[in-house]
């Protein structure tokens, strides 16, 4: 069987095909710059050296074309015709509280899609673009919809209101619906698999560090509590987004800056947390080896990172009335040891405790370890992240007809 995966930004378009069951990529790539101007893709077959070529994509309809040629060109490709795919996966965003799981896209799902779009407008219409770009060009193939959010529908109503009038509920559908849930449902499942537990029978706190940051609580193997938040500016310090911020800061510095409502959302989302704390760097190790150098505000910008993280770390574990592991996930969480190492200060003192050793060598992001010692009563893991791979199991799924909620992804979780 073969999955054809689709993630559509406003101006990317990741892809990549699969071999299943066994699990195996066949060719992946992007096409960069799409709508504007300059486009180009990069494509890197199995066992063959990437190949970059520019071709013009005004619309994400041409970027699937083109796509489709590479996958079926005699050198690069990997089919001969697109008969050969079974499924396409869509990535999308946002599902907003419809979507508990996902879907085979038919004409209702893109109208609910769509109507998600308030709440996601950066993501979710550039995802549906892509989604009817790729059934007008590939009519006679199931397409399916995964949804980022799903994973986190499970919260229960005091983890997701907020203490605002609940009519904005009511008519905006104001609530937490939190982000990276593909990413945390499927460290959660290994981490099962490293317990030797089933996943319905372990509390666990996940965090996916990279630049966009999130920590989920997750009670008996669903999801119980999350970071993020309405949108994904809520929660820990990230590369630029602020996290967790007074209200009355931002109406505060609104008037004295005499500040547009985008122009503080612009500043919320692209110019704060670690660029907005140093001044000028976004990437960990920027910052760590500047903060060596001497640099007080890059330290600064770790040591809040770090003390934000442990918090959450903290609340989690005693909201769940305990946790059975942590674990760290994504591009800082797999390669940053100095910050797993300072997340995880203090909280000896509910039995997290970190080997040294151990974690300085987990490292490079292909490799699951455990980090935490021996006596440890919360073990902590480092487990690399594969989101294409929750969202072709759930087209597997989907085809097979054996899909429920959260528990579809179990085949690919034996020891």
């Amino acid at each position: 069987m073969k999955v054809l995966t689709l993630n559509c930004g406003s101006s990317s378009v990741k892809y990549s095909i699969w071999s299943m069951p066994a699990k195996e990529v066949l060719c992946s790539g992007t096409v960069e710059r799409v709508t504007l101007g300059s486009s180009f893709i990069k494509h890197k077959k199995s066992g063959k050296e990437e190949v970059i070529q520019k071709h013009d994509c005004p619309t994400h309809e041409v970027a699937i074309e083109l796509i489709i040629k590479f996958l079926k060109d005699r050198e690069q490709g990997v089919i001969v015709d697109l008969s050969e795919i079974d499924a396409v996966g869509h990535r999308v965003t946002h599902g907003g509280e419809k979507f508990v799981k996902s879907a085979i896209i038919n004409g209702e799902v893109i109208k609910s899609i769509g109507d998600c779009a308030a709440l996601a407008p950066l993501h979710n219409p550039p995802q549906l673009a892509g989604i009817r770009a790729a059934m007008k060009l590939m009519p006679n193939i199931s397409h399916m919809a995964v949804f980022d959010t799903a994973f986190l529908t499970t919260m229960p109503p005091p983890n997701y209101i907020y203490g605002v009038p609940y009519e904005w509920y009511e008519k905006y559908k104001v609530r937490r619906y939190g982000f990276h849930g593909t990413s945390h449902l499927y460290v959660s499942k290994r981490a099962a698999v490293l317990l030797g537990k089933n996943p319905q029978d372990i509390n666990l706190v996940t965090l996916h560090i990279g630049n966009g940051v999130s920590v989920t609580a997750i009670k008996k193997g669903l999801a119980y509590d999350h970071s993020m938040g309405f949108t994904p500016v809520e929660g820990a310090v990230m590369g630029t987004r602020s996290g967790d911020v007074d209200a009355g800061i931002i109406f505060h510095i609104m008037r004295l800056e005499k500040l547009l409502p985008e122009q503080m959302e612009n500043i919320l989302q692209k110019k704060s947390g670690l660029l907005g704390i140093t001044g000028k760097y976004v990437d960990r190790r920027d910052i760590q080896k500047a903060a060596e150098e001497g640099d007080s505000r890059a330290k600064l910008a770790m040591e809040i990172e770090c003390h934000r993280l442990r918090k959450y770390v903290g609340a989690y574990i005693a909201a769940m009335g305990g946790a059975d592991a942590i674990v760290f996930t994504a591009g800082v969480g797999e390669n940053a040891p100095l910050y797993r190492e300072k997340i995880c200060e203090g909280l000896q003192c509910m039995g997290l405790k970190i080997d040294l050793k151990k974690n300085a060598t987990a490292v490079g992001g292909k490799n699951e370890m455990e980090i935490s010692t021996s006596d440890s009563s919360i073990k902590a893991f480092v487990i690399p992240t594969r989101e294409e791979l929750v969202i072709v199991e759930d087209v597997v799924a989907l085809l097979e007809k054996r899909y429920d909620v959260h528990t579809n992804f179990k085949y690919s979780f034996q020891k």
